[in-house]
């Protein structure tokens, strides 16, 4: 197995070694974020050139036991080889999906926020449904969330919910899902059991490095408290800990009333506003592209990217690719990386395309 392109393997060491030369520098941890982010590139180019090797290794062992089938039949040997090449086939797809990151912002962590649109309780409870897949999803993943802000239904489900995904190329896998998720089903919620569709939308933001300004200036705010409401404690319903801030200039809304602290629930908020006004700089930077903001749409029939019907049939199909999933049950679950797969592929082939 040769090492290059998504395998390029003797770059990364090139770029491992640069960064390592940046840490013997007298003044390295005289600017704790920069040492920091190189110290986060180490880890990053570290973690690639060690997936590599262990897929090389596993590559010779299939070769080697490939030559023993040759000299010698054996029922066992011919099982363990195909569990390895089952477990190669599914390591180099999870490298090819990560070589289809081009935008910038990939690497970074993600602000993924759930809207429900008409529909009262329905569609609040299609949007709380759509947390749990994406909270499911992250943990399969191995990455890490936190819910910055949430604001509960009045009967069920949620009205708003912002979380916080951290781990390698979060923003890059999550990016797919920006847009409005459709579903069908029978209502549990009406007594004569008809069939309803309900819709949420989902916006993906990356997380902004510290490094990166993003000028704000506090004059420009609007700062409202007000009680939390919601599941969280007693505290909620004595203290006005819950943070509103409009940016007035642009008229973005943000809020976290998820901690205790009046002071913590600010940061998120502050946290969330950042990454708002980072993506809306860099859609004024880029407006011959197709951008978050500029793909917003109303909540509603014929916006979906994405449909996920329970009956009277099951069928989970992306509207962008074509690509369909009939196990609705695996896909709620979690299990939505092929959905992310062929999105990627999709807008590579577009950005490939337009480069021609």
């Amino acid at each position: 197995m040769k090492s290059g392109g998504i395998f390029d393997v003797e770059t990364k060491q090139r770029h491992l070694d640069t960064e390592h030369q940046k840490t013997t520098a007298a003044d390295f941890w005289g600017n704790p974020e920069t040492a920091q982010l190189i110290l986060q590139k180490i880890r990053q180019f570290e973690t690639d050139i060690d997936k590599f090797n262990r897929i090389h290794k596993q590559y010779q062992d299939i070769l080697e036991l490939s030559q023993l089938l040759t000299e010698e039949e054996d029922a066992s040997l011919l099982s363990e080889m195909e569990q390895l090449i089952n477990d190669l086939n599914r390591k180099i797809d999870e490298v090819e999906i990560e070589s289809l990151f081009s935008d910038e912002d990939d690497h970074k962590n993600a602000i993924l926020t759930i809207h429900p649109g008409a529909g009262g309780t329905e569609s609040q409870d299609w949007a709380e449904m759509l947390l749990r897949m994406y909270l499911r999803w992250i943990e399969r993943t191995g990455m890490e969330s936190k819910i910055i802000d949430i604001l509960e239904g009045d009967e069920a489900g949620i009205k708003d919910v912002s979380v916080e995904v951290k781990g390698a190329n979060a923003y890059g896998y999550l990016k797919a899902e920006r847009g409005i998720h459709r579903l069908v089903r029978i209502s549990p919620f009406d007594a004569n059991h008809r069939r309803h569709t309900s819709f949420a939308s989902v916006f993906v933001y990356p997380e902004i490095e510290d490094d990166i300004e993003i000028e704000i200036n506090p004059d420009d705010l609007r700062i409202d408290t007000f009680r939390a409401s919601g599941a969280g404690g007693q505290h909620v319903n004595k203290t006005d800990s819950a943070i509103r801030i409009t940016h007035l200039p642009t008229g973005i809304v943000v809020q976290c009333q998820n901690e205790r602290s009046q002071y913590k629930n600010k940061a998120g908020a502050l946290k969330i506003l950042r990454a708002r006004l980072y993506q809306l700089q860099k859609e004024e930077r880029n407006k011959e592209k197709s951008k978050i903001e500029q793909t917003k749409k109303d909540i509603s029939w014929g916006n979906q990217i994405r449909s996920y019907v329970f009956q009277p049939y099951t069928m989970v199909k992306d509207h962008r690719t074509k690509h369909e999933n009939t196990n609705i049950q695996a896909v709620m679950d979690g299990d939505i990386n092929e959905f992310l797969r062929q999105y990627l592929i999709l807008t590579a082939s577009k950005e490939f395309t337009s480069r021609e």
